[in-house]
C-alpha cells in the first residue's frame, strides 16, 4: 500500500542528527496514524552518514536512503528524492534538526484543505546574524521579482502534493525556488506556515553569502529562462527596438538641428550615443530572431505543454 505521506531528507555529513531525526519522525506521524516513507539523500558525506542511513534501515523499512558518489548539492538531492517518492504527499525537510518533524501533521492537513504547496516560515530563527541578514535580503529580493509573497523561500521544510514534485524539474540551486517553479506550471494555490525553527545542536552550519549570491543569479536566470526560453525575440527583439528608436529620435533631433539651425553636429557626445543605441538595438534584434531561428527545429513537433490530469472517456 501506497503511504499517504514522502519524506525527503537531503544529508551532507549529518551522521549525529539522522537518528534522533528519525525518532522524531516516528513520534510525529505515528500517534496519528500516518503511514510515511522516507528517503534520505547522502550528498556525498565524509562523516558516517551513510552507516547510519543503512542502520535506519535495517531496523525500520520505511526509511530508504540513496548515496551520491559525491558532492552534488541539495537540488539534486530534491530530484532523485522526489523521483522515487510514492507518497500522496511529499515533505522536504532538512537532516540538522532544525526542522521540526512535529510540524509535518499540521502540514498535510493544510495540503488537503486544497493547497498545492504549503511552505515553512522560519519566523523566529534560531541562527547567526551572518545566516539571518543575508537571507532576509535574500527572501526580500526573490518576493519582488516572484509575485510570490512567502517571507522564506529558503526554508528546508515545505510540503507538496505529490503532482507538484513530479511536473517540476529541480537542478542548480533552484531547490529554493520549488515554489516558483510550481506557480509557472500552473500550481497557484500556494500557502504558508509559520514552522517552529530549532537552533543547531549537531555540526556546523553550510550556508554562506556564496550561496545567496549564486541563488539570487539563479533566480534572474530561471526568470528568463521560463519567460522566454521558447521565444528570445520577445526579449532580445522588445530591447532591441527600444534601443534603436531612442537612438533613432536622437539622430533625427540632430539631423533637425544641423538642417534648420545649422547647429554642427559631428562633436556632440548625443551623435556618438545615438550611434551606438542604433548599434545596439540592431544586434539586440538580431541575437532574437538568430535565436528563434535556431529554437524552430527543435521546437517543431515537440509538446510545449505539461497535461495536469485528464477527465476522459
Amino acid at each position: 500500500m501506497k503511504p499517504t505521506v514522502s519524506i525527503v531528507i537531503p544529508a551532507k555529513d549529518e551522521a549525529e542528527s539522522l537518528p534522533e531525526l528519525a525518532d522524531q519522525i516516528r513520534m510525529s506521524c505515528t500517534p496519528i496514524e500516518l503511514s510515511f516513507e522516507v528517503w534520505i539523500i547522502d550528498d556525498g558525506s565524509k562523516d558516517d552518514s551513510w552507516e547510519v542511513i543503512k542502520r535506519l534501515q535495517r531496523e525500520d523499512a520505511r526509511f530508504q536512503g540513496i548515496r551520491f558518489a559525491r558532492n552534488y548539492g541539495k537540488s539534486a538531492a530534491l530530484s532523485v528524492g522526489f523521483a522515487r517518492a510514492c507518497g500522496q504527499y511529499v515533505v522536504t525537510m532538512d537532516a540538522d534538526l532544525q526542522d521540526d518533524p512535529a510540524e509535518i501533521p499540521e502540514l498535510i492537513r493544510m495540503l488537503e484543505g486544497g493547497l498545492d504547496l504549503v511552505s515553512g516560515w522560519k519566523k523566529k530563527r534560531n541562527d547567526p546574524l551572518g545566516k539571518t541578514v543575508p537571507s532576509k535580503l535574500y527572501n526580500y529580493g526573490t518576493r519582488l521579482v516572484s509575485g510570490i509573497p512567502l517571507h522564506d523561500f529558503n526554508c528546508g521544510l515545505k510540503a507538496y502534493r505529490a503532482e507538484v514534485v513530479k511536473m517540476v524539474k529541480v537542478y542548480g540551486e533552484l531547490h529554493r525556488y520549488v515554489p516558483l517553479l510550481a506557480k509557472w506550471e500552473g500550481f497557484t494555490r500556494i500557502g504558508e506556515k509559520v514552522v517552529n525553527h530549532r537552533a543547531r545542536k549537531y555540526g556546523s552550519t553550510k550556508f554562506g553569502w556564496e550561496r545567496g549570491l549564486r541563488g539570487f543569479l539563479d533566480l534572474i536566470t530561471l526568470s528568463f529562462l521560463t519567460r522566454f526560453a521558447v521565444r528570445p525575440m520577445h526579449f532580445f527583439g522588445g530591447l532591441g527596438l527600444l534601443a534603436f528608436f531612442i537612438g533613432f529620435m536622437i539622430g533625427a533631433w540632430l539631423s533637425f538641428e544641423k538642417i534648420f539651425w545649422l547647429q554642427p553636429i559631428g562633436d556632440r557626445p548625443l551623435l556618438m550615443l545615438a550611434m551606438l543605441l542604433m548599434l545596439l538595438g540592431a544586434q539586440s534584434f538580431m541575437t532574437g530572431l538568430l535565436g528563434e531561428m535556431l529554437l524552430k527545429p527543435t521546437l517543431e513537433g515537440t509538446e510545449q505543454y505539461q497535461i495536469r490530469e485528464e477527465a476522459i472517456i
